[in-house]
């Protein structure tokens, strides 16, 4: 079972005394590798008994790990961190029904869901920098933060930025999925469907490019955005032939110091791409110039961006 599915099916018989104790452990985990037990019954505010009786049954479900050696310890399982984004989320009315996986890669999960009312959305798991638990064999130290706290931390840092950057370009009518919520390391959003443009031909490639190139304009020119890792992998051909552009969390602002660089970089990958799957030629200093809002269109484009190739 995945981590996803783990903590689904726990949320099922989770108590109000779980979530305190595992709020306590996460809380504690940058301060240590395994927290103590008395530190758990001290955060969470439960009588000694209670805690024992919780920290057996959270760890037959798979949500935390145990460490016995010179104190007893625990520490968050990934499954525990997705179940309390989880539970928030479903306790906010965000969520109802998980549905089967849309995508499982290094860096994140994003899973099929239902909202309370019926409409199907997006989940995703932020995995950033994720390490096996079962290959750090090292003595832990009683105070040592958690190692693998790190790939959470960074997770957290992940979604908060992505969930930034579609707020921003969905107000601004770039086609990206709309975000909806965020809690920890979990982001809902609308639903993902199509196929990864790199896995796709297309018949007619020029228009779909200038639907690209016109979304990168807008992120950059009204909502003051880069994407900073664009190529065929995270651009969408939907259903209907249109262009979905997901995983937002590199983006940079266009004050950023290396903007620039970051948006000739993801404008060189798109061309390249088009240029080696299709045949598709256009001159990559006009492109620039287009996205930066300097000139109306691109020529060989011009019938697809709806301007000429004069500035």
């Amino acid at each position: 079972m995945s981590a996803v599915d783990v903590a689904i099916a726990a949320l099922r018989t989770l108590e109000p005394e779980d979530v305190r104790v595992l709020r306590a452990i996460e809380d504690l985990m940058t301060r240590h590798e395994y927290v103590p037990v008395e530190e758990i019954v001290r955060a969470s505010g439960l009588h000694p008994r209670e805690i024992s009786y919780r920290l057996d049954r959270l760890h037959e479900l798979g949500l935390i790990r145990r460490w016995a050696g010179t104190y007893t310890g625990y520490v968050l399982r990934m499954a525990g961190h997705d179940l309390l984004a989880l539970y928030a989320l479903v306790r906010a009315d965000v969520l109802e029904a998980f549905g089967r996986p849309l995508g499982v890669g290094k860096e994140a999960d994003v899973y099929d869901a239902l909202m309370p009312g019926g409409r199907r959305v997006a989940v995703k798991f932020h995995r950033l920098g994720r390490v096996s638990f079962r290959q750090t064999k090292r003595v832990r130290g009683y105070t040592r933060p958690a190692v693998w706290a790190d790939w959470y931390i960074r997770s957290r840092t992940a979604a908060k930025r992505e969930f930034q950057a579609l707020k921003l370009a969905y107000a601004a009518g770039v086609s990206v999925p709309e975000p909806i919520a965020r809690n920890r390391h979990v982001i809902v959003m609308g639903i993902i469907e199509g196929a990864e443009l790199a896995e796709t031909w297309l018949l007619e490639p020029e228009p779909v490019l200038a639907d690209i190139l016109s979304n990168v304009r807008v992120a950059y020119v009204s909502a003051g955005i880069i994407h900073a890792d664009l190529s065929e992998y995270n651009i969408i051909i939907q259903p209907d032939g249109a262009v979905l552009i997901i995983d937002w969390p590199q983006f940079v602002y266009k004050d950023h110091v290396n903007a620039h660089e970051f948006l000739a970089r993801d404008i060189r990958n798109v061309l390249k791409f088009f240029r080696r799957k299709f045949g598709v030629v256009v001159d990559e200093a006009a492109t620039f110039e287009f996205v930066m809002g300097l000139r109306p269109s691109v020529p060989g484009l011009d019938a697809y961006l709806g301007g000429s190739s004069t500035t």
